[in-house]
């Protein structure tokens, strides 16, 4: 099949050149990458991950840790574990 039709998008250059330098590690360019997401949601008819509106708690969490409130630091996996009680 011929390719023939044009996707055009604006995005973010520095999501771009990240997004770009992972597609880069898994062998892929961008239109291959594209192509597959298209490809993927053809074959699920919806989009191949799930996407939700967060939740009340869950916006507040967000926007704690993005300020930098709240947050547990821990040292290790270790150091994790023993701070959740596990």
């Amino acid at each position: 099949m011929s390719k023939t039709a044009m996707v055009r998008a604006r995005v973010e250059p520095n999501l771009k050149e990240h997004a770009e330098s992972v597609f880069q590690r898994l062998g892929l360019n961008a239109t291959q990458a594209i192509t597959l997401f298209y490809k993927q949601v053809e074959l699920r008819e919806g989009l191949p991950f799930e996407v939700a509106i967060p939740t009340p708690t869950t916006a507040k969490t967000f926007e704690a840790t993005d300020a930098g409130k709240d947050l547990i630091v821990c040292k290790d996996a270790d150091d994790m574990f023993e701070k959740l009680g596990i």
